[in-house]
């Protein structure tokens, strides 16, 4: 990742000062939503981009430290390696950007990465994650726990009680303190945006948690009614390129939650793109939270390179 965001003083009259014109956002959602994507060989590349960028995802009740090991291997080569050499890859090391798991597994995660010799950071969900619904004490000693297992990037689950009710001191304070925590790890704040109430809601949020020191602001814990869509997504973007226009830091975007499809990808890069331009189009800037979307990257791939759509036995399964 890119250097750290050493954060800053809460400045709440920028906080309040905040103003989102609604239909304006739906209306550059929509164009993104119906822009005819990239073809062909252009398509095949930014698929591969895509895939850099994914933070191969399992948070089930079941997961097992087999499960996580077959993630780690799937994380560790992505893409079949036929399909990597007729598209001029096989040499690339092309793997994905971290594998994020639950707390509990994260010590498995790395000594798995370790043995097959796997350069990719272990994420971990944090902070009574999904609910957040917690004692902070017991949050902070989560992170820290984590940490000492050996997660280089935690992703954290912000108050949304302290959004809905402007807290927006409690709310820095808390995410100031996860910062601590962190250590040398990388925060990634989720604002869990289905539940805060308003896009208003959600831009000063992503101030807070920029200017707490959060290394990359997350849509969605995947567990909400409303996930990682495009005028949610716009919004942050926005909001990062504002702080980044007014202190010169960057800070990075992870859409997550409902991303299933290739195309829901391409979306996206193009949005990231378009907003915040090519300094953010690549794993240290732009993560995606997904689980199912790789294998319909994969298959995408397999298409454009032999002409028909694999069937399920032909795909390594994450």
């Amino acid at each position: 990742m890119e250097g750290r965001n050493t954060g800053m003083p809460l400045d709440l009259a920028w906080v309040h000062g905040v103003r989102i014109n609604l239909p304006s956002v739906k209306r550059r959602a929509e164009s993104l939503g119906a822009r005819r994507c990239v073809k062909k060989q252009w398509q095949a590349a930014w698929l591969l981009r895509a895939v850099t960028c994914i933070d191969l995802t399992t948070l089930s009740g079941d997961d097992t430290n087999i499960n996580v090991e077959r993630l780690c291997h799937k994380a560790a080569h992505p893409v079949r390696h036929d399909l990597l050499a007729a598209l001029g890859m096989e040499d690339s090391g092309l793997q994905c950007g971290a594998v994020c798991v639950y707390p509990a597994r994260v010590a498995g995660a790395v000594a798995t990465l370790k043995r097959i010799g796997a350069d990719i950071p272990v994420a971990a969900v944090a902070t009574g994650f999904p609910s957040g619904q917690y004692h902070l004490k017991t949050r902070l000693e989560e992170v820290r726990l984590t940490v000492a297992d050996g997660a280089k990037e935690i992703d954290i689950v912000i108050n949304r009680e302290m959004v809905l009710s402007g807290n927006w001191q409690g709310l820095y304070d808390e995410l100031v303190a996860m910062r601590g925590a962190c250590g040398e790890a990388h925060m990634k704040a989720i604002l869990a945006v289905g539940e805060l109430g308003s896009l208003t809601n959600v831009y000063r949020a992503s101030l807070v948690a920029m200017m707490a020191g959060a290394d990359f602001i997350k849509t969605s814990t995947g567990k909400e009614g409303v996930n990682a869509i495009l005028p949610v997504g716009l919004v942050m973007c926005r909001a990062i390129r504002e702080f980044y226009q007014r202190t010169g830091i960057k800070v990075g975007f992870k859409p997550a939650g409902g991303l299933r499809q290739a195309k829901d990808a391409l979306v996206w890069l193009i949005l990231i793109k378009e907003e915040l331009g090519n300094d953010w189009l690549n794993n240290h800037m732009f993560r995606i939270g997904a689980s199912g979307l790789l294998g319909d990257i994969e298959r995408q791939l397999f298409h454009y390179v032999y002409g028909r759509y694999a069937a399920s036995s032909e795909l390594p399964m994450a």
